[in-house]
Formats: structure tokens, C-alpha cells, sequence
């Protein structure tokens, strides 16, 4: 138990984590997160592999983007995502190996 305690005794990871879980605990906001995964996408793809409005998925987005979830960059008109966090990454894989059965993505498997 003490190892578990020495990994998060900084408040400031405390808080992070939290703001991170926050914003991910909505079912949208996580359906788009799988979609991100480890890559870049464009709002466009974003809106197509999840289903709904753009203008909804552009909500969900500025709240992933404010609590530090996701990084954009912009190109011409376009505007990319990113996750900006590795270990928020690694939550994502562990969610998909645990409810979806999928084995963590090539490079990042979790170590024991």
C-alpha cells in the first residue's frame, strides 16, 4: 500500500488526476478519447466515428481541452486533437483491455 501512496503524494497529481477523470467520466467525452487514441484526428473524424452533432462533440471537446485532456493544433482550417498525456493514454488502453477486451495498443502495453 505504501508503494500505491508514494505514486500519487503530490497534491498536484492529485488534482490532475482528478480533473482528468472528471472530464473523461461522461460516455461521450470517452467514446472520443478511444477515437484519439495515440494519434491526431480532426474534429471532422471525430464527429463521423462517434455519431452525433458537431456542434456537441465541439462542447465535450472544450471541456477535454480546458481540464488539459486534449492538445489541438491548428492547420489551415482545420483544428487537430491530441491526448496530452501519456498516462492518460495508458488509462484509455486499461479501460479498453477491462470492459472491451482489447489487448493494449502495440507500444504501450502495461507493464506488470
Amino acid at each position: 500500500m505504501a508503494t500505491v501512496l508514494s505514486v500519487i503524494d503530490k497534491e498536484e497529481h492529485i488534482q490532475q488526476a482528478a480533473r482528468a477523470l472528471k472530464a473523461m467520466s461522461h460516455p461521450l467525452r470517452l467514446k472520443i478519447l478511444c477515437v484519439v487514441g495515440d494519434s491526431e484526428v480532426c474534429v471532422q473524424d471525430i464527429v463521423e466515428a462517434v455519431g452525433t452533432s458537431q456542434s456537441n462533440i465541439s462542447q465535450h471537446l472544450a471541456i477535454l481541452r480546458e481540464k488539459g485532456v486534449l492538445l489541438t493544433r491548428k492547420d489551415a482550417n482545420r483544428v487537430y486533437y491530441r491526448i496530452g498525456d501519456a498516462r492518460t493514454l495508458q488509462l484509455i488502453d486499461m479501460m479498453r483491455e477491462v470492459f472491451c477486451g482489447e489487448a493494449p495498443a502495440k507500444g504501450r502495453a502495461r507493464s506488470a
